[in-house]
């Protein structure tokens, strides 16, 4: 029996929702890829452990960990935005206030710490309950909380006009989507 048996399927069937979780973390397409890859290229050399249990939370980990190392080793490089500037003219359709939204959220994300872009990405985007993402993180639920709350309020201050999509921390529905 093949040992990789499933995993060019995992990756074909999930690559799309960990390039999205991956970008929301990094707010940089090319980061995006790096991080991506390098998740998979680790999930690959476990996957025989890995496979039967939760992949998903595996490779999730991974890029938490690693985007926060990258910090660390200051090989991340995030660049400033220019909150003052407007989106670009849309033509007018029906997804417009839709990706207006999207440039926003993402403007926004790309200013706060990782780890607390990290804890929006994991409850709000990935809809991880308080505890799975303290286990993700390796940190106690209250560290989530206080994590979650700081960057919602960092969040408002920062893009105002999402001020509808900002629920209360202990609503999870709308803040990323």
């Amino acid at each position: 029996m093949d040992p990789y048996q499933g995993f060019n399927e995992y990756v074909v069937a999930r690559t799309a929702a960990l390039s999205r979780m991956a970008y929301l973390l990094t707010a940089d397409h090319h980061l995006a890829e790096d991080l991506l890859q390098i998740g998979l290229t680790r999930l690959a050399s476990r996957w025989p452990e890995v496979r039967h249990g939760s992949p998903d939370a595996y490779v999730r980990r991974i890029l938490v960990n690693e985007l926060i190392s990258w910090r660390r080793r200051r090989s991340f490089h995030e660049r400033t935005t220019d909150f003052d500037a407007k989106p670009p003219e849309v033509a007018v359709g029906d997804r417009t206030d839709a990706v207006v939204r999207r440039v926003i959220v993402g403007r926004a994300l790309a200013q706060l710490a990782p780890r607390q872009r990290a804890v929006l990405v994991l409850r709000f985007y990935e809809d991880l309950s308080e505890a799975e993402t303290a286990e993700m993180l390796g940190c106690a639920v209250g560290t989530v909380k206080s994590q979650t709350h700081h960057a919602l309020a960092r969040l408002r201050e920062l893009a105002p006009e999402l001020a509808d999509l900002l629920l209360d921390a202990n609503e999870p529905n709308g803040v990323l989507t």
